[in-house]
């Protein structure tokens, strides 16, 4: 993908939220995320009228990436490959697809051969 630098899963973008240092670092590149983030992010049950403004701002400086059916038919490949939750497999289906890194700090990704993964350290 043209000039965006990886995929953001929604834990780096939570910590990104709370200010987190282990993300500091990668907030001077250009970054996507899939619109499971965004579902995930701003769906949270019980989420303040305040806290959802300030996530909805973090989205709206990312592109988010739409399903599409290329990401569809490589998350049933990759939920047929591996043990994982659909979420997951989506988020991982975009990197593959888009040809980006993914960062997050999600171990259940490590085991997605096809994928460029970067694991973030929790602080």
């Amino acid at each position: 993908m043209n000039g965006i630098d990886f995929l953001a899963d929604t834990n780096f973008l939570i910590q990104v939220h709370e200010g987190k240092q282990n993300v500091e670092a990668f907030l001077d590149y250009h970054f996507t995320v899939s619109y499971i983030t965004e579902i995930e992010l701003l769906g949270k049950f019980s989420i303040s009228k305040h806290e959802k403004i300030l996530l909805q701002n973090i989205i709206n400086d990312c592109f988010v990436i739409d399903m599409n059916q290329k990401i569809k038919q490589r998350t049933i490949l990759l939920r047929q490959r591996y043990k994982i939750k659909t979420p997951e497999a989506i988020i991982a289906a975009t990197a593959i697809e888009f040809q980006i890194p993914l960062i997050s700090s999600d171990s259940d990704f490590t085991i997605i051969k096809e994928l460029d993964f970067l694991l973030l350290k929790n602080v």
